[in-house]
């Protein structure tokens, strides 16, 4: 499952809709309005293989790490978003939820960043050509 914080506008959620790119967001589909950072971990734990789309770099931390989800972290403005979820759902390395699981990835237009559970080193992904 998708599941975007509420920090990706609205606009940019029908954007992945057209794509049929399945995604619930945060205080619409799944939660409630107002969670709070704390509040997400626990809500991944209870869903369990999804994958968490946020633009809330605090959550871009190797503890993070958890083999039943993963958390995508976008370093690009707030119109950018969907292309950049959808860049990531295509991407060779993160095609399949199995492949993201327990991974902490930052996702920006200079490339990818990630934290593998048990890896004590932060590793770089490119964007495919």
């Amino acid at each position: 499952m998708n599941i975007i914080d509420e920090n990706i506008p609205e606009d940019q959620r029908q954007l992945l809709r057209g794509w049929r790119i399945r995604a619930r967001q945060i205080g619409h589909e799944v939660g409630r309005p107002g969670m709070q950072d704390g509040e997400i971990i626990p809500l991944l734990h209870e869903t369990k293989n999804s994958t968490f789309f946020t633009r809330d770099l605090g959550f871009y931390h190797r503890p993070l790490c958890h083999p039943h989800y993963c958390i995508v972290c976008l370093a690009v403005s707030p119109y950018d978003a969907a292309s950049f979820i959808r860049r990531i759902l295509r991407h060779p390395q993160f095609r399949t939820q199995a492949n993201r699981s327990g991974k902490v990835i930052r996702a920006s237009h200079i490339g990818i960043t990630l934290w593998r559970l048990h890896s004590d080193e932060e590793e770089k992904a490119g964007w495919p050509v």
